[in-house]
């Protein structure tokens, strides 16, 4: 009786995808995290001593936002867990799994939630009091999400350099949905903060609730423009993004400068997690070896291929000789 081979270890091959610790990301979600608890704890006893309708609104924001913070350090970990043989391609997507329930929960908490008391106290108004304190805790907010804001967009900032790309062009289309996500989100606290100021000196000034309760469904209205995008760019990652353009022609021309390989004719570069893409290519080697010879070449170019750190697992196929080839700058199959 013969005995089988061997398994070959998962993490040994290069068809499958090998994780990779991102601690900066966690870093960015754990300074969020903090920020935005010690901002809800305050904007809540603000909004209780206040009445302000506008900074009813922005505690329910922050509480939105500490939750989602724990969302997104899930989102971290899962996604991180070695590939297995019934994952061979990993865990990586589950980073958008949890982000998209934590922009689900922006926009059913924070902007429900904020536009709906926006519209009860422009039915049912109530004057506010204690203005000093409110403008004491929106400060404090001011400084305490600036500090969370600084971590994110220095984090994203150096990636966009990496990419050659704008700033928030790389926001938009980074495969990390948790720099995306904390980045959006205390975007839009420094834009509501400074709605809930103008609402609240309104009120102050004119007497009127009016102007506040208006602050509170504008501080809803953003949140929930924000949550949409986000909402919107998991679900895209979810269902399968490709590398961009400048990505694909950079690892075309590395695999054209292979001395193996005489002309690629197909390849799909596929974000399967943050920072991580699975390529499938089809290529033409060099010479005309015998069957066992060509899977051994093949092998080692997979392996070369996943020697590139964003490049997380590869399958190399043997194109027919009446497959056109590619070249840099040709459109995406």
């Amino acid at each position: 009786m013969t005995s089988s081979p061997p398994t070959q270890p998962v993490a040994d091959s290069p068809r499958v995808v090998k994780t990779e610790e991102h601690a900066e990301s966690t870093l960015t979600v754990v300074v969020a995290f903090g920020a935005n608890l010690l901002i809800a704890v305050a904007k809540s006893a603000a909004a209780v001593l206040t009445g302000s309708a506008s900074m009813v609104a922005e505690a329910v924001h922050s509480w939105a936002d500490t939750g989602n913070e724990v969302f997104l350090l899930l989102a971290n970990k899962r996604s991180r867990k070695p590939a297995d043989h019934e994952h061979p391609l990993g865990f990586g997507r589950e980073a958008y799994v949890w982000s998209m329930f934590a922009a689900l929960g922006l926009f059913a908490v924070g902007a429900g939630v904020s536009v709906t008391h926006g519209i009860q106290e422009l039915v049912h108004p109530e004057p506010a009091e204690d203005f000093g304190i409110a403008y004491a805790v929106l400060g404090v907010a001011f400084v305490l999400e600036g500090i969370s804001f600084l971590q994110a967009h220095r984090q994203a900032r150096k990636e966009a350099e990496r990419a050659e790309q704008d700033l928030l062009q790389h926001v938009l289309v980074t495969s990390d949905p948790t720099l995306r996500a904390v980045f959006a989100e205390d975007a839009a606290a420094l834009m509501g903060l400074v709605v809930a100021f103008v609402g609240i000196l309104l009120h102050q000034v004119t007497g009127s609730p009016v102007p506040d309760a208006i602050g509170s469904i504008v501080v809803g209205l953003i949140l929930g423009v924000i949550s949409w995008v986000l909402i919107d760019r998991n679900r895209r990652f979810l269902v399968g993004e490709t590398a961009g353009a400048a990505t694909r022609d950079a690892v075309l021309r590395e695999l054209l400068a292979d001395p193996e390989v005489d002309r690629v004719t197909y390849l799909r570069l596929e974000y399967v997690g943050p920072r991580s893409l699975y390529l499938v290519a089809s290529v033409d080697l060099v010479g005309d070896d015998d069957e066992h010879l060509v899977a051994e070449r093949i092998d080692a170019l997979e392996r070369r291929a996943t020697s590139a750190a964003v490049i997380v697992g590869a399958v190399v196929s043997v194109s027919p000789a009446s497959e056109p080839s590619l070249v840099p700058g040709d459109p995406s199959p």
